[in-house]
């Protein structure tokens, strides 16, 4: 598999760290611990097109979202994750 990172180009696997399942948000400070539960440990199995984040340390070292069938790995979208630093890649 291959990633076509925004600020490098295409790129084999081995240079990038999948992170998970990127639609699971922070619950905030005052959420209880149900919230905290499910946040750090239940996730969906998806089988199809999920939205992910992948590190790209071999590389700009840049938080990416990637969307990807999980069942043919055919990768639809790589774009830089919001508010994980990326903007500053290539500035």
């Amino acid at each position: 598999m291959r990633i076509v990172c925004p600020f490098c180009g295409e790129r084999e696997l081995g240079e990038f760290t999948y992170l998970g399942d990127a639609k699971p948000k922070r619950p905030a400070a005052h959420a209880g611990e149900d919230a905290v539960y499910e946040y750090v440990y239940l996730r969906d199995n998806v089988a199809g097109v999920m939205d992910e984040h992948w590190y790209h340390g071999g590389g700009c070292r840049a938080w990416l979202k990637v969307t990807r069938n999980t069942l043919t790995h055919e990768i639809s979208l790589v774009e830089a994750a919001a508010g994980a630093g990326a903007a500053k890649v290539g500035a």
